[in-house]
């Protein structure tokens, strides 16, 4: 099918894998996404993680709010639970 009216009577398009609402307001939610991802990623940086092996990133859900994604290798991941596990057993163990 070609020309106009290809998407006619469709509420969303499909966009690089995703699903996109038409009057869904994507950007917003991304942007606090990206904050809470850049301020997660200066502290993986502070505590010794290479952003190459672990990394968060700003995505949105279907209804345009803000998600933190986390990735990594599976062996750098362990790490950052140990760390996470050890900061749970000491709370508030020199944090400012």
């Amino acid at each position: 099918m070609e020309g106009e009216g290809l998407f006619d009577g469709l509420d969303a398009v499909e966009v690089d894998g995703g699903l996109w609402s038409p009057g869904v307001d994507y950007l917003a939610g991304w942007r606090e996404a990206r904050v809470a991802a850049d301020r997660l990623n200066r502290v993986l940086l502070a505590a010794g993680f290479q952003l190459s092996e672990l990394r968060a990133s700003a995505s949105t859900t279907g209804d345009g709010c803000g998600v933190v994604r986390l990735a990594g290798w599976p062996t750098v991941v362990e790490r950052l639970a140990r760390c996470l596990e050890l900061a749970a057993r000491n709370p508030g163990g020199g944090a400012a």
